[in-house]
């Protein structure tokens, strides 16, 4: 419980900070804008590599990984079934899919792994899936189908390339698998950059709330409706089921596959929502009340199966 509401308490501040800065208009009115494209560009790419580059690509090959990308690929998929049936576009499509499955591993995950799992590595499966498949596949649908960058379609091709969150994910991963240390004068100034990530995007994060609409009230209700009902029930109860009957978990490794599945949508998707500028409401809307629901829904997890 103390790690639940630790966790979101850090998170509701910093977003607060943000909101009160984007109402007095204390950073300009691009504040959000270079928030957003510090995060995505420099910070979020070095926190990547360092945590990854640090990281045991043993988890690769566990159960509980394989339980996180079933669940991942079934809640994203019954969104994409959706979106493609109502017609939604491709863009709205994807950021939807991944507000439905794509969890906050992160800022809030580590804190909740420490406090309600006790170890903060058992986060690191879900981590490392997002960062290193599901974050790449994302974002190169987005610039392939023309929210990105214009070009060739052999230049389209190369965009995990040129995709500096892709490229910051498998950097660290190469680092890893390789067993290559980092000499410190390298490690730390990148360490320092990527502690920028979460509190930028944060702030750019409430700085989007000023002026908006009341969560699900605008045309994007429906998208935001589904997304949070994959990500705050559908998705879990997808990993439980998984973990119970088909891998056999018990105890607390069934706790750690629930509890990481019941994670709200990570505040980075609205960074590559306001950077393709595509489902913007969306994301903002889809991570906001999936994050005010996890709460009761973490403790009803940890309740039952604790």
């Amino acid at each position: 419980m103390q790690g639940v509401l630790s966790g979101f308490a850090v998170i509701a501040i910093v977003i607060a900070v943000g909101y009160v800065l984007g109402r007095g208009g204390h950073l300009g009115a691009n504040g959000r804008e270079v928030l957003t494209k510090l995060a995505f560009h420099v910070a979020s790419p070095a926190l990547l590599f360092t945590t990854l580059a640090r990281a045991d690509l043993a988890v690769i090959f566990s159960s509980r990984l394989l339980v996180t990308a079933l669940s991942t690929a079934a809640a994203a998929g019954a969104f994409v079934a959706v979106g493609v049936g109502r017609h939604w576009g491709v863009g709205r499509t994807t950021i939807g899919a991944l507000c439905s499955s794509y969890v906050n591993s992160g800022n809030l995950g580590i804190p909740i792994a420490v406090y309600v799992l006790g170890d903060a590595s058992l986060v690191a499966p879900v981590l490392l899936f997002q960062v290193v498949i599901l974050t790449p596949v994302a974002l190169t649908i987005l610039d392939v189908s023309g929210m990105g960058e214009k070009g060739p379609w052999w230049h389209r091709l190369l965009t995990p390339l040129r995709n500096p969150i892709a490229v910051g994910s498998l950097s660290g991963v190469a680092v890893s698998g390789l067993g290559f240390h980092v000499p410190g004068p390298v490690m730390d100034p990148l360490t320092l950059i990527g502690n920028m990530s979460v509190p930028a995007v944060l702030l750019a994060f409430g700085i989007s709330l000023r002026g908006s609409t009341l969560p699900g009230r605008g045309r994007d209700r429906h998208p935001v409706f589904l997304a949070v009902a994959l990500k705050s029930v559908g998705q879990p109860l997808v990993a439980w089921a998984l973990a119970s009957a088909v891998f056999g978990l018990r105890g607390a490794p069934l706790l750690d596959v629930t509890v990481t599945s019941a994670l709200p949508a990570a505040q980075n998707l609205y960074t590559y929502a306001s950077t393709y500028r595509v489902g913007e409401e969306l994301a903002r809307d889809s991570i906001l009340l999936s994050t005010v629901l996890a709460v009761p829904v973490l403790v009803v997890v940890a309740a039952l199966l604790g």
